[in-house]
């Protein structure tokens, strides 16, 4: 599947993300936490950079969807370089899918991902394209209760995979797990609204 495709099929299947950017705060990471009370925003204009992932912590310190600091989640953080320059730095494969929604229109220089096969205290950052991701294993996620891990090589994809359970995906499969999750949680935050909506009229009622 073209990766515009998938933008478009995942858009439809989370009832149009771009257009509804609030999405409910679960609480807990690795449980839920930025499933929404973020606002999806178009990354701001700052100087091109044509070499964003040197020192891109230093750079991006922080999410420009949650907010989360990019240093603590070295190893789950993102770096998305578009066609016309912008660059940008998040925490997850969430907030990346959020970006590339976003940001739909422009098209990628390329995408970074931290490589957890690398035993460096601060992950460095590799191509994410050429990346494979461990997705849903029982390793804690980063805004995602499935979780998704990234490797410079299938082996140690597939070694933690022995030890930790899940499945190995290539970067679009990856991505399209974590459009699906997306969709996944602006259904349950939906469904949490309208119970509290039917119990606050049931009580109002009484």
């Amino acid at each position: 599947m073209k990766r515009r495709d998938i933008f478009k099929t995942s858009l439809a299947a989370a009832g149009s993300l771009a257009a509804n950017p609030l999405w409910a705060q679960q609480g807990g990471m690795g449980m839920g936490m930025g499933m929404g009370g973020m606002r999806a925003q178009p990354a701001a204009r700052q100087p091109v950079d044509p070499e964003p992932q040197v020192n891109d912590i230093e750079k991006y310190p922080k999410c420009n969807y949650c907010g989360m600091d990019r240093n603590r989640f070295h190893h789950s953080r993102m770096l998305l370089h578009y066609s016309d320059g912008l660059a940008e730095g998040v925490c997850s494969l969430r907030c990346a899918a959020t970006s590339l929604t976003i940001n739909v229109g422009r098209g990628t220089k390329a995408i970074w991902v931290g490589d957890n096969a690398s035993p460096a205290e601060i992950k460095p950052l590799i191509d994410a394209e050429k990346a494979s991701f461990l997705v849903g294993s029982s390793i804690r996620g980063v805004m995602t209760r499935r979780s998704k891990v990234a490797y410079g090589t299938a082996e140690a994809a597939e070694g933690s995979r022995v030890a930790n359970g899940g499945e190995v995906f290539d970067f679009d499969k990856a991505l399209l797990a974590a459009f699906a999750d997306i969709a996944e949680s602006v259904a349950v935050s939906r469904k949490a609204r309208e119970e509290r909506i039917k119990r606050a009229q049931e009580k109002q009622d009484k």
